[in-house]
């Protein structure tokens, strides 16, 4: 089930909260995931959203994107390596799945399809299924 996003619009926008650098500083990673936060999520590409899953930034709406593109692709990858995407995906949280059933089920039917489940994700796919 995917639930119906405006694509045009942020993470910010859809979140009603606005990141502000903090007065100390920030790591370059906070950098990018505040600028991400105010880019509309329809042209968030593979990577941005790997970035932002994997810091639990905008999951409510942002696991049902990464979803469409993993059933399309379940090995999609941004920058780090093929299936980096599920990856992210499949390590949140369990608390993230019983939030989001539908997408939880989907998923755990994406990867149990899965005929070739590359090394650098077995141990990913094999902790999901064990949930």
């Amino acid at each position: 089930m995917t639930r119906l996003v405006n694509p045009d619009l942020s993470l910010e926008e859809l979140e009603r909260d606005r990141w502000s650098a903090p007065s100390g500083g920030e790591t370059r990673l906070m950098a990018t995931a505040r600028e991400l936060r105010r880019k509309p999520i329809g042209s968030l590409t593979v990577e941005d959203m790997r970035l932002l899953i994997r810091q639990d930034v905008g999951l409510a709406h942002l696991l049902s994107l990464a979803v469409e593109v993993i059933r399309a692709n379940p090995l999609a990858e941004g920058d780090m390596y093929e299936g980096d995407l599920l990856a992210a995906v499949l390590t949140r949280n369990v608390v993230v799945w019983n939030e989001f059933p539908e997408l939880g089920r989907e998923v755990r039917l994406i990867v149990s399809e899965l005929a070739d489940v590359p090394p650098a994700l077995k141990r990913e796919v094999e902790g999901f299924l064990a949930q």
